[in-house]
This record gives C-alpha cells, structure tokens and sequence, in this order.
C-alpha cells in the first residue's frame, strides 16, 4: 500500500464516522437536520476521496471520464430538482425510485466486474460470491422498487395483483435464479450464467412485489431499502471499496431494523415479505361502498364539529394519508393551538405506517412546529383514547379500521389506532371510498361517529374559523 492509498483509507475511515454520527443524530426530531448534514459531508468526501484516487492510480480513459462526469451532473441536477419539488404525498414514490437506482447501479458495477474478470477459471470465492449475489440482489431491487413506485403513484394497483398458479412460478423463478447464482459461483468463468441470474432476479423482484398488497407498501418500501443497503455493500467487496462496504452495511442495517420493527407494528412476518404474497389477507378484500352511499352515515357540519371540540376537554387528532394529500398540516396545528389556547388537552395518536411510509406523519407535523411531546405513539395513543372526549380523524383509513381485529381481510391482525374507544369520534375525508387496503371501515358508520365530507385543509380552516366563534363566545 503507498502512502497515497493509506491517506485515501484514513478519509474513508473519517467518512464512516461521519456516516455513522449522522446516523446517530438523525434519531431525534431536534438534532436531525444536522445528523442528515454531517452524513452528507461524509459523502462528499468518500466521493472525492475515490475519484482522485481513479485519477492518480490508473488514470483511466477519457470516454470513462466523460461518462463519468455526465452521469455526475445529470443525476446530481435530477436529485436537487426532485427533491426541491417533490409533493410531501410522493415521497415514498421518490424513495423507490432512488431504491430502484441504487439497486441497479450496484447490479450494473457487479456485472462489469464480473465481465472484466476474462479468464476461464473459476473466480475466488471472495470475488465470486459478492458479485453473484450483487447482481441478484441488485436486480430484485431495481424492479421490485419500480413495481413499488407504480403502486403507490397509482399506475399499478394497489390491490394484490395474483393468478393461479403465481406461487408456484415465484418458487419457480427462484430456484432458478439460485442455482444459476451457485454455478455462476463454482464453474469456470461463465457470463450467460450470470444472465440468467440477472433476468430471473429481475422477475423474481416484479412478481414479489405486485403479489403485496397496497396497504403493506410501507414495510415493501422499507425492506427494498434495505435491500439496496445490502446489494451497494456487495458491490464494494466486489470492486474492493471500503466507502460502498461501508456506507451499504450501514444502509442495509438500518433498513432491515426498521422493517422489522414495521413488520412488527403490522403484525406481520417478514419472512412472507420475502416470498410474496404478503398482505392478501384470508380471502379477497372486498370493495368498499361507492360515494353516494350514504347509508348508516351521520354527516356533519364544520359548526357541529367545532361545537364538539370547543366543550371537550380531551381531544386526539389521528392523521391520515388525506392530510398529508391536502397539505393541510399547518391548519391542524392553527386548530390544535387555538384548542391548547383555551385549556383542552390536544395530543396527535400516530401509527407506523400512517400514510405510505415510515415516519411520514411525523416529518409532516414537524414541519408545521408541531412539538414532538404531543405525537403519541401507538401503544400511548391507544391507552389514551378511553379518556378521549373527541377523536378526530383526518383521512386515515385501514389504520383505524376496527376490522383488523377480525380475521379475513386484507388488515387483519394490524395493530389499530383504537379511535372507537373515544367517546365520540370525526372522521374528515372527501368520500366513502376504502383506503389503500380497498376495505370498508366499519368505524364510519359506527353510531358515535360523525362524518364531515371536504378536503382536509379546507375543513380544518373552517372548523378553527367556528372554534372561535364559540370558545370567544
């Protein structure tokens, strides 16, 4: 080793740690924006470190370079622009679309090594294996997070898409895809074998994914996270870099300890992730009722709900995927101040996967200054909700279905917000329609509910508009 590529292992190691302080910052709301700054300079300098290092050990030719400098800036102006413009709602489409690239960036080095490798022995097991088993896991990735994307943008639906059959071809599909990966690894030099295991993990990946169904995206988005984590740490043994090894081991862990803990909150085995199929339920979820129908429906006005929450003095807002898609977050913190103002207790009740990704309610209520000591968590929220006067509900469907105590639908054994527990309860949302499981919500005509049909943002502001009219009263 000269003393040029030790100076290159000395800002690798500061990089780690720097990953790794980021990481541990990022776990509190108050020093998060800094851990995500901190993680992001130990980017920069991997990055930097490993490009001079190109430069200055082989140099190169100039068509790599000229490559290499364009895929730089179109992906660098393509990430700063989408992540400027991006719609709170489309987040977790943007975070596939990023595990999809990452997946196949790691397949595509994984494979170019593995081409580059031109004798016609067998490689070293060291070599082999990483690149076999980047290219495999790569390869899942990168379909299985666009299938993921186009589910949750709606272009695929949401519901589990399956024939007859379709088990048996996925455990077909991977026998295939694994026994080509062992003799890609133990015979000689073979670059159609490794094709093979190339096209079938990127079958592999589609059928996997359009078997879940929708209401269990957020765990599929998580564990193709971590995926991605894993396939980039691969590509580093393949290619011998201590940055991707690294910064993909720490990815992969944390992805998988979060989808865990996801799997966890739906009650969910993660092992049926991984085979497909996952999230079906007992038998076909059922259709929820169109939006004229009405019947066993108690709607409401913005004045009759502002009359219930101004006599209340216990309320617990539960936030919803309608929230989120009518931006409406700084309205229900003004209606939760002016509440606070007048000495009711008002605290948000927030479920795991309450919108279409991990922490989304959280991220969205922060960004409206939204003390972090007034988000419950499930297990709180829901000892909470028998001293609830009012449960507002806005546009959260399947995470509060009491359904999911039933078995034989497409939520079932889910742990639930309890909102029925509260001694009345609000539901704002536009129509009747089912949420992203695509069943009914038995809550909605529960007799103590009351139900207020608008857009979220505009229903907020009219409520807080009445709210002052009474408490000023």
């Amino acid at each position: 080793m000269t003393g040029f590529q030790f100076l290159v292992g000395i800002l690798y190691l500061l990089s780690a740690s720097l990953f790794v302080v980021g990481l541990h910052m990022m776990r509190a709301p108050a020093t998060a924006r800094n851990g995500n700054r901190i993680s992001a300079i130990g980017m920069v300098i991997a990055v930097l470190a490993t490009i001079v290092l190109a430069l200055v050990v082989d140099g190169g030719e100039w068509i790599a370079w000229v490559a290499l400098t364009a895929g730089v800036l179109v992906g660098a102006v393509f990430g700063v622009y989408r992540a400027r413009t991006v719609k709170m709602t489309d987040v977790p489409q943007l975070v596939s679309v990023f595990n999809a690239v990452g997946g196949s960036a790691a397949a595509a080095i994984a494979f170019a090594a593995f081409i580059l490798a031109t004798s016609s022995d067998p490689l070293e097991l060291t070599v082999s294996i990483p690149v076999v088993l980047d290219v495999l896991i790569g390869s899942i990735t990168f379909s299985g997070s666009l299938i993921a994307a186009g589910k949750l943008q709606g272009i695929i639906p949401g519901n589990p898409v399956t024939f007859p059959g379709s088990r048996l071809l996925n455990a077909l599909v991977a026998l295939i895809a694994l026994g080509a990966s062992v003799a890609a690894v133990m015979l000689p030099h073979n670059t159609l074998l490794l094709l093979v295991v190339l096209v079938t993990a990127l079958i592999l990946g589609i059928l996997m994914v359009l078997a879940i169904g929708g209401a269990d995206a957020p765990v599929v988005v998580s564990l193709l996270n971590a995926l991605t984590g894993l396939a980039v740490a691969m590509a580093g043994f393949a290619i011998d870099n201590q940055a991707l090894i690294i910064a993909g081991a720490l990815v992969g862990a944390a992805g998988t300890i979060l989808t865990l803990q996801m799997a966890q909150a739906m009650n969910r085995s993660v092992l049926s992730i991984i085979v497909g199929g996952f999230g079906t339920g007992e038998t076909t979820a059922t259709a929820g009722p169109a939006d004229e129908d009405l019947t066993n429906v108690r709607s409401l006005t913005s004045d009759d709900v502002a009359i219930q929450l101004a006599y209340a003095q216990h309320v617990l807002i539960v936030p919803g995927y309608g929230l989120a898609a009518a931006q409406a977050q700084h309205e229900v913190a003004e209606l939760a101040a002016l509440l606070m103002a007048h000495n009711i207790d008002v605290k948000y009740a927030i479920h795991p996967v309450a919108g279409r990704m991990p922490g989304h309610m959280n991220v969205l209520l922060a960004e409206a200054n939204v003390p972090y000591e007034q988000m419950l968590q499930l297990d709180e929220a829901n000892a909470a909700f028998d001293n609830c006067d009012v449960a507002l509900v806005i546009g959260a469907n399947d995470v509060c279905n009491p359904d999911a105590r039933k078995p034989g639908n497409a939520v079932s054994g889910m742990p639930i917000l309890d909102a029925d527990h509260a001694k009345a309860v609000v539901v704002i949302k536009r129509s009747m329609r089912p949420g992203y499981a695509g069943i009914t919500n038995p809550l909605f005509t529960d007799p103590k509910t009351g139900m207020l049909f608008a857009d979220a943002k505009k229903a907020l502001k009219d409520i807080t508009v009445a709210v002052k009219e009474y408490v000023s009263a």
